[in-house]
């Protein structure tokens, strides 16, 4: 199917009105307040696209739009669907704050590794990265909803309300912030340990010697160990920077599951500090994650986005803490796209699937986090054509070994990327109770989101072309996914649509997939937003067929008396001008436009000739 991200976005709003409101007033239903994370994906499926695009503006009720108001229609008219908002998210907030601080529980998104045992309480109201940086996207946009809302209403009890949200959203944020710090971890190894060992085998592919691959690993990553030992103070055990310098060590960084076991707490000044309550201790090994280390990268950018910027969402405490989460962003992102393309042949990368090197798990998920990675890192950095085609390849083989682009076999295990998902143990979850597992279903969404994102920074036609065209594949995909029949009809996901063999899932509709989807359809709109890729072929085209007509209009302009201003043959030359002038405009940004347009003129400049009887040089 084409992208279509204005009439899908309103789908899936109206989806979502039918599902979570009820007579105007915001209903959470059997599954809200367990999970978090589930209650932020939920409330961001409408707060991230009315806060990032013009057209879904829901906080000045004199500019919604009307296809807007009435998919929404179930949360009432353009004038109360900014105050249900604004008691669905105090609701949130208060509902996820304990007696002293913000809560990031996990909830039912916690799963046993053994089926037969049951997660404790404390285990399910463990943090958890996935909400700290769902949390930092949502108060974000709840913040510059509220600023823009408060404007646009005088109602006292309405101001004194957005003023307890705005206290609590910001508190809420900086605790995410805090617990973001306080995730973050650098594994440092020992090269000739086992995880030494897995390392050195994922960056030789076969084609390095172990001695080769260290001695490239030190001189690659000689710069940023200096950087990762000298400013990553705040929120980072001092042991791991001392261990880091050592010549004979390997690292990994990113983030782990959780807050990192022994993580010291962030020194934050008094009124933060009574804002955010006692620091958690931390539980979980510091160990990074791909999957949560990608959750981290999407979410960080919103900090020091040019929307936080303008607006001023940032207080100077929360400035400073974004400019630390800044530098491990992009460390990371350095760290993590050098090892996706380590070495001068085949990138490790393109040996798909990943495999992780401490718990030696493998996977197409991997790959794909991994992938993500680089995509973020060739965003920031504007990536080179050889990156970008390499980057394409790996993304168009993802989604034929997902069978999202390909057909099934019998009992194809590559059904187990989207059902039951692909597992991750959480190391660290033991000391709280039985060992917990996190399971990720949304292979398909991160595909289409980094293909879409890919598309946005290609200014190669063949390359966006291919992009186009594997993004509206997998959208396909899922579109076809979506619930047909229960309370969560046009969200999403059921599996069994699209892969009949696999099991039919049990419990509540997918906020994780719907929030990605809605995320892509976001991206979507910012792809078709900017200029479109020019070719350098067609603007030379362009060029030459508008001097041409340009020549040929001023020798019809000489040649004929001038025509009185509204008569037919005025209008005619009008028209030609107006047309002229603006192909020599569009020439350099959509010189296929331009071509056209000059191809028009060109075209009724003939018919005036032949009119005459002038039949060109020739006739002459």
């Amino acid at each position: 199917m084409q992208i279509k991200p204005r009439q899908n976005l309103l789908e899936v709003w109206q989806a979502i009105g039918r599902h979570s409101f009820d007579g105007g007033e915001w209903d959470w239903g059997e599954w809200g307040g367990r999970s978090s994370v589930a209650d932020a994906e939920r409330l961001l499926c409408l707060m991230y696209p009315a806060t990032t695009i013009a057209a879904f503006r829901l906080d000045d009720p004199d500019t919604t739009q009307s296809d807007v108001e009435w998919a929404l229609r179930n949360a009432g008219d353009s004038t109360a669907i900014p105050g249900n908002l604004v008691k669905a998210l105090t609701h949130f907030m208060e509902q996820h704050r304990g007696e002293e601080s913000p809560t990031f529980a996990g909830g039912y998104y916690f799963e046993p590794e053994d089926p037969k045992q049951e997660i404790t309480k404390e285990q399910r109201e463990t943090g958890v990265v996935d909400a700290y940086s769902m949390s930092v996207t949502l108060c974000l946009a709840t913040l510059g909803f509220l600023k823009v809302y408060r404007a646009k209403t005088k109602r006292a009890s309405t101001l004194a309300q957005i003023d307890r949200l705005w206290e609590a959203t910001s508190a809420r944020l900086t605790a995410a912030m805090v617990s973001l710090l306080r995730s973050f971890t650098v594994n440092v190894v020992n090269v000739a340990g086992d995880q030494g060992q897995a390392l050195t085998r994922l960056l030789g592919q076969g084609r390095l010697s172990p001695r080769q691959v260290q001695q490239r690993f030190q001189e690659r990553f000689k710069q940023l160990r200096a950087v990762i030992s000298e400013s990553l103070i705040l929120g980072l055990d001092a042991e791991v920077t001392d261990e880091l310098r050592l010549e004979n060590r390997m690292f990994e960084c990113g983030w782990a599951w959780s807050l990192v076991q022994n993580a010291p707490t962030v020194d934050v000044e008094e009124d933060t500090a009574a804002a955010i309550g006692k620091q958690p201790e931390g539980v979980a090994s510091p160990v990074p994650y791909l999957y949560f280390t990608v959750v981290a990268l999407d979410g960080i950018p919103d900090l020091f986005s040019e929307r936080t910027l303008v607006l001023g969402l940032l207080n100077p405490e929360q400035q400073k803490l974004a400019d630390a989460l800044r530098l491990r962003w992009e460390i990371t992102q350095q760290y993590w796209s050098a090892v996706a393309r380590f070495g001068d042949g085949t990138w490790p990368l393109e040996e798909i699937p990943w495999r992780t090197t401490l718990q030696q798990l493998e996977s197409e998920y991997f790959s794909l986090s991994v992938a993500s990675i680089l995509v973020h890192d060739l965003v920031r950095r504007r990536a080179t054509d050889d990156d970008l085609t390499r980057t394409v390849n790996v993304m168009e083989r993802l989604a034929e070994r997902g069978r999202i682009t390909s057909g099934m076999t019998r009992d194809d295990p590559a059904i187990g990327l989207h059902n039951p998902g692909v597992t991750l143990p959480l190391l660290g979850s033991e000391t709280l109770g039985p060992p917990m597992k996190w399971t990720m279903t949304d292979f398909s969404a991160q595909l289409l989101k980094r293909t879409i994102q890919l598309c946005s920074l290609s200014r190669n036609i063949a390359s966006q072309d291919r992009l186009l065209q594997l993004a509206e594949s997998i959208l396909d995909h899922l579109w076809q996914r979506r619930l047909s029949e229960g309370e969560g009809v046009g969200l999403w996901d059921n599996v069994h649509a699209v892969y009949p063999e696999s099991p039919v899932r049990q419990g509540p509709l997918s906020w994780s997939i719907t929030e990605r989807i809605t995320e892509c359809m976001v991206a979507a709109h910012g792809l078709y937003d900017q200029k479109p890729v020019r070719s350098p072929d067609l603007t030379a085209l362009s060029g030459a067929l508008i001097s041409e007509a340009a020549h040929l209009f001023g020798r019809e302009q000489m040649e004929q008396p001038a025509p009185a201003l509204k008569s037919p043959q005025g209008e005619v030359i009008k028209a030609i001008e107006a047309d002229l002038r603006r192909a020599r405009r569009l020439a350099g940004d959509q010189p296929g436009t331009a071509y056209a347009l000059a191809l028009g003129v060109l075209s009724r400049l003939d018919s005036l000739a032949r009119a005459r009887g002038d039949a060109g040089p020739q006739g002459r």
